[in-house]
């Protein structure tokens, strides 16, 4: 059994070193467009998260605004209350005074057409801040409704991901300590699967074991077509001592990555653009190389599952 399973894999290193250097170059470019989609996905996630502290910033300005301008108002109120008593104070005293000269019933009439002017001033000042007031609290209660709306979406997207982290770890309960862990954070779900899962020291080709944890991975995927997948490929330091068409560990982290791939492909129900592979080589590590646990920990395969924002997006967008 073992020399048939040694002859397989020879078989297998002669067709993959066969594989034209044009595709290889296709791989690359695409394993690099997908990089950067992956940076402009997680920049995006950003920004969307800066926004939405902005705007709760805004609205607490808008808040601070309407309660100044209400307590305005009321100063307003009161001003013309008392204008109002003056009036009406004036108007006796125009009363008393029209007996008795001609001279101090002009001087009150006088007086009486100011204080009718300043009155229909701040009557009108009044309507102006009353619109606005009005405006304010509508534009108020607007923005209120769309960032619940948006702390609704995000709550939502939070519970599904931690819906999804489950159905995840359910999917793999077989493979637990067998180098596999599934954990949830930014938003995220990890599933870190180490190579002794996986490949051979040195190859791309996924072990029968490994298949195995993919594809149930895959069923999960399958019934999550709102989630993006990234499945990212890393090594140790120790330089890629191999030969053939391989340069590097990034190299090899690439074909790793692309192999999980394939396999995820499989699954006529995962949309295939939902899927990126990228190589990162010994560039992420999560434990030290100074030994060979740590070794063993970075030689791994990481499927990230990120939620799509389009719906985010849309009530950001109404905000605005």
């Amino acid at each position: 059994m073992k020399i048939r399973l040694t002859s397989f894999l020879a078989l297998l290193i002669l067709v993959s070193s066969c594989v034209s250097s044009k595709k290889y170059g296709e791989l690359e470019n695409r394993n690099a467009d997908l990089q950067r989609k992956n940076r402009s996905v997680n920049d995006e996630l950003d920004g969307f998260k800066a926004s939405n502290e902005k705007m709760e910033k805004e609205l607490t300005g808008l808040k601070t605004d309407f309660e100044s301008l209400t307590t305005e108002r009321n100063q307003l109120l009161e001003k013309l209350t008392a204008l109002q008593k003056n009036y009406e104070s004036l108007e006796k005293s125009y009363d008393a005074l029209e007996q008795n000269s001609s001279a101090a019933i002009a001087e009150n009439s006088r007086q009486n057409r100011e204080l009718l002017a300043q009155l229909d001033e701040k009557e009108a000042s009044l309507i102006q801040e009353k619109n606005r007031l009005e405006k304010l609290q509508k534009n108020l209660a607007m923005r209120s409704q769309r960032i619940d709306e948006l702390e609704s979406v995000i709550a939502a997207k939070d519970a599904k991901m931690n819906a999804l982290k489950n159905a995840v770890s359910n999917a793999l309960t077989n493979f637990e300590g067998k180098g596999l862990s599934v954990e949830q954070r930014d938003g995220k779900v990890y599933v870190s699967m180490e190579n002794k899962l996986l490949f051979s020291s040195g190859s791309w080709a996924v072990n029968s074991e490994g298949r195995k944890a993919v594809q149930q991975l895959g069923s999960v995927l399958a019934q999550n077509p709102d989630i993006a997948v990234l499945i990212e490929g890393h090594t140790d330091n120790v330089p890629y001592g191999g030969s053939g068409q391989l340069q590097d560990n990034w190299d090899l982290s690439t074909k790793r990555a692309t192999s999980i791939v394939q396999i995820l492909r499989e699954n006529t129900n995962i949309d295939p653009q939902s899927l990126t592979a990228a190589g990162k080589g010994e560039f992420a590590p999560v434990a030290s190389n100074d030994t060979e646990a740590g070794k063993a920990k970075n030689r791994r395969i990481e499927v990230i599952l990120t939620p799509k924002l389009d719906e985010i997006t849309r009530v950001l967008n109404e905000i605005d």
